[in-house]
């Protein structure tokens, strides 16, 4: 959007090459986790880390060159707009920029020589004798393990005590930004030095303080009331950072200001402050969803040690000297994860859990097994080979990926994997084949459906965004299945012999 594209020229695609690029690992997919385990219990050895490394390359390659012109010819029409409020709700940095909040936004830092060690906010007499207003205090989290360490973010409350290594976010004239920075002994932090020593920049983060719009209603007992007045910070401990009234912009010097009706106020302070407001709807309403945006919010300065927790995980699994199944490995990284806080909180960690994938999996385990123990999968197999396995392994092999592709199209890749694995294992059995790449066939035709967006969870993920209807899925997404599934049928014999 900020490049002015529509984004429905990128959203297919890139749902499409995430489907692709799972291919490369034993854990990018379901489907790969499946034939994997349907080997082991038949007795065969396991596949490994890197096994699907070949085909998940094979499977980029072929969708470059086919998703590149097929995109560019269904996909470059701009979308109707009409309905456009769909994307008319402002982001945070979007309304920080509106109102002007960090044009004059500067860094201070407390450091040893500093005088105002111990001091309040109120104390400091910032508004009347240097025109200034701290937005925020920010401060490391006490403790003695770099690994777990962390930050926080605190609101400016007039009780606030400044201590030794906060860093002070200060609005105001540059003016009165140096003469208090001399006076106290603080130190101005430049961008460089902002982000090199401390991880801190020139702009408001959202970690735990955000900011939303609030729209004064007309029964408001605001009305004609002022700023002041109104007590938002003793009452929701939040702070009013400016006004918009119709199409002009009050940002300075307006504690005095009386309210209007139809007013809006941006307004900022923790989190579930501002989503408390939403209860006094005689009053004023609350743009969007506070709650919603506050976890949209990314938790950037834990980013090494997300991505560390990543690279142990893939690590053990990589190896087999080290006696971790790849399942143990996956609940170790995200233990770790909601331990060192790359989470909120417990909470948030639980909503990335997709409950309907698990109950999903869980359901269609017995079904499988269901199939296997009534002798279903055994007659499917059977129909299969006494159809195609006359014509040689090759013309069987193709007809269990384009099967497997096609009941995809229908429900999800991952429980046709499931239904399909033990029948290509019967099958490759009966013909007296090595079964590996008859179950290959079955986790790639079931991940690279493309032609339906109930398929695989990216293609439903990117459809109310890219504003698809089901036959964008069909005009790219059938041509691309097809032609990979042409290519499947090739390479995998000569990735893994019959």
């Amino acid at each position: 959007m900020s490049a002015d594209v529509n984004p429905g020229r990128f959203l297919m695609p890139l749902a499409f090459a995430s489907s692709m690029g799972g291919m490369m690992t034993l854990i990018g997919t379901p489907p790969n986790l499946i034939i994997h385990g349907a080997l082991q219990d038949a007795g065969y050895e396991g596949l490994s880390f890197f096994s699907f490394f070949p085909v998940g390359v094979i499977c980029v390659l072929v969708g470059l060159v086919v998703l590149v012109p097929l995109s560019k010819l269904f996909l470059s029409k701009a979308k109707d707009s009409s309905n456009g409020n769909n994307n008319s709700r402002k982001t945070l940095k979007e309304l920080v920029k509106e109102y002007g909040v960090s044009n004059n936004l500067s860094l201070l830092r407390v450091d040893g020589r500093s005088l105002i060690i111990g001091k309040t906010i109120a104390e400091l007499g910032l508004r009347g004798e240097y025109g200034l207003n701290i937005f925020e205090i920010r401060r490391k989290e006490a403790t003695q393990n770099r690994f777990l360490k962390g930050i926080t973010q605190q609101m400016a409350d007039p009780d606030s005590v400044i201590e030794l290594g906060d860093i002070l976010y200060v609005t105001g004239e540059q003016e009165g930004v140096k003469r208090f920075s001399e006076e106290a002994k603080l130190e101005i932090l430049e961008n460089t030095d902002a982000d090199k020593k401390n991880s801190y920049k020139h702009s408001l983060d959202f970690y735990d303080i955000g900011v939303a719009e609030v729209v004064v209603m007309q029964s408001s007992n605001l009305i004609n009331s002022t700023i002041r007045d109104s007590e938002f910070r003793a009452k929701y401990s939040l702070n009013v950072l400016g006004i918009r009234r119709k199409t002009n912009y009050i940002l300075k010097d307006f504690a005095d200001e009386r309210i209007h009706t139809g007013d809006v106020l941006l307004v900022q302070g923790p989190w579930e402050n501002i989503a408390r407001l939403g209860s006094e709807e005689n009053d004023w309403v609350v743009l969007g969803r506070p709650l919603e945006e506050a976890a949209k919010v990314p938790l950037d300065y834990k980013a090494p040690v997300a991505a560390a927790i990543m690279v142990l995980m893939v690590v053990m699994m990589v190896f087999d000297f080290i006696p971790v199944a790849p399942v143990t490995a996956v609940m170790i990284a995200a233990v770790l994860m909601v331990l060192t806080g790359c989470f909120r909180n417990v909470e948030a960690a639980y909503k990335t859990i997709n409950w309907e994938s698990i109950v999903l999996i869980a359901a269609m385990m017995p079904m499988s097994l269901a199939l296997e123990k009534t002798g279903a999968s055994e007659y499917l197999s059977n129909t299969l080979v006494s159809g195609l396995g006359g014509y040689g392994p090759h013309v069987l092999l193709a007809g269990i990926y384009f099967t497997t592709s096609l009941m995809t199209m229908f429900i999800s890749n991952t429980a046709t994997a499931v239904l399909f694995a033990p029948i290509a294992l019967n099958s490759a059995l009966q013909v007296g084949v090595s079964p590996v790449p008859f179950l290959f066939a079955v986790t790639v035709g079931a991940s690279m459906c493309f032609a339906s967006p109930f398929s695989t969870p990216p293609n439903a993920l990117v459809m109310p965004a890219g504003q698809y209807t089901f036959m964008d899925y069909v005009k790219v997404g059938l041509p691309l299945q097809i032609i990979m599934g042409i290519v499947m049928v090739i390479v995998l014999p000569l990735l893994f012999p019959f």
